[in-house]
């Protein structure tokens, strides 16, 4: 059946705005309970997403050139409520973690740039120092992921912790807390760290760099954690219109990138894509990125809530975004694909 795009846009208003009921911290849809211990193989199908405006074959929207996108699907319970997404340097090899408590790894399929499947997924629990699924011990709300040479960190934002994993590969193991700021456990329930990034160079080596999805109200700016490394210490991201952070990635040039939700009951749900540089994020600083991308409900988002950045074989910079579908029949599992066009 082919809809008008006024009816369309107005069925994915009222799917996004039952989402605005789980962003208003009314859990309207039950987290499943597929927690397997062990890792296990699951299958996920893909269906393509052509345009991102639809019915335009527009491929230029701000300073980003669309690449593609697609839509996933899983008989698997468990699959879904994706939040934290990261993409090997190499662009296939990707790991992911879910607000269910999951870890998620597996190769991301191309043609060229163009995203076109899954592969090799694999599936399992996220477990505490003692072996026992953190999401029957209050820790279910895994947010951000971040990944070093030898660990990967995950923050948990319902208690505002943040652990650390083995990495590369860090399903079926056991993690360990690791040691916060005090500003880090102040954060607002169900709005703390939301955004993780592990710099692996110079001048903040080691360090792990967080962002809380708000401040101490809606309207304030975002809190920003320097965590280890050689300057460690809190910085601010000033607050950008109603939106809010959901997710952070490194750039191969220097750069951070961050990626931020709206919602409003009129507006709904909107994307926005901000960039800052490193070498300003220091202890009491206070950023103000260049805006890449703003995307409303006109265009093929959901609750975009994963961030990676990579370089094709070009050297061009690559965005690949995930969606968040809060467990909900309404929304969508979606993963989108541009490239930064440089000025």
């Amino acid at each position: 059946m082919i809809l008008s795009r006024r009816k369309t846009l107005t069925l994915a208003a009222s799917g996004l705005l039952v989402a605005g009921l789980v962003f208003g911290g009314l859990r309207a849809f039950a987290k499943p309970g597929a927690l397997p211990v062990e890792p296990m193989a699951i299958e996920v199908t893909a269906s393509p997403i052509a345009t991102f405006r639809p019915q335009s074959q527009d491929t230029r929207f701000g300073r980003l050139e669309f690449r593609g996108g697609m839509r996933l699907t899983s008989d698997f319970p468990g699959f879904g409520g994706i939040s934290g997404f990261v993409l090997a340097p190499d662009g296939k090899g990707f790991l992911a973690l879910t607000d269910a408590g999951l870890f998620l790894k597996g190769n991301l399929v191309t043609d060229g740039d163009r995203p076109v499947g899954l592969s090799d997924v694999m599936a399992a629990a996220m477990l505490d120092e003692k072996g026992r699924v953190q999401a029957t011990r209050g820790r279910g709300d895994a947010e951000a992921l971040a990944v070093a040479p030898d660990a990967v960190y995950v923050t948990f934002e319902d208690i505002n912790e943040l652990w650390s994993y083995p990495g590369p590969d860090p399903l079926g193991k056991t993690g360990v807390p690791v040691p916060v700021p005090p500003g880090v456990k102040t954060l607002r329930k169900n709005l703390g760290l939301e955004a993780l990034v592990y710099v692996p160079g110079p001048p903040m080596t080691g360090a792990l760099i967080a962002i809380g999805e708000q401040g101490a109200t809606a309207d304030d700016d975002l809190p920003g954690f320097i965590i280890s490394g050689p300057t460690p210490g809190s910085f601010t991201v000033r607050k950008s219109g109603s939106f809010s952070a959901t997710d952070a990635a490194l750039g191969p040039k220097g750069d951070l990138y961050l990626l931020e939700r709206s919602f409003t009951p009129t507006a709904g749900v909107a994307m926005q894509l901000r960039r800052f540089s490193l070498a300003q994020v220091k202890p009491g600083a206070v950023l103000d990125g260049e805006i890449l991308l703003t995307a409303d409900m006109g265009f093929e988002i959901d609750n975009m809530e994963g961030l990676s950045a990579t370089v094709n074989a070009k050297g061009e910079t690559l965005f690949t975004i995930v969606s968040d579908d809060n467990f909900s029949p309404l929304q969508r599992t979606i993963l989108l694909r541009f490239a930064l066009v440089e000025k």
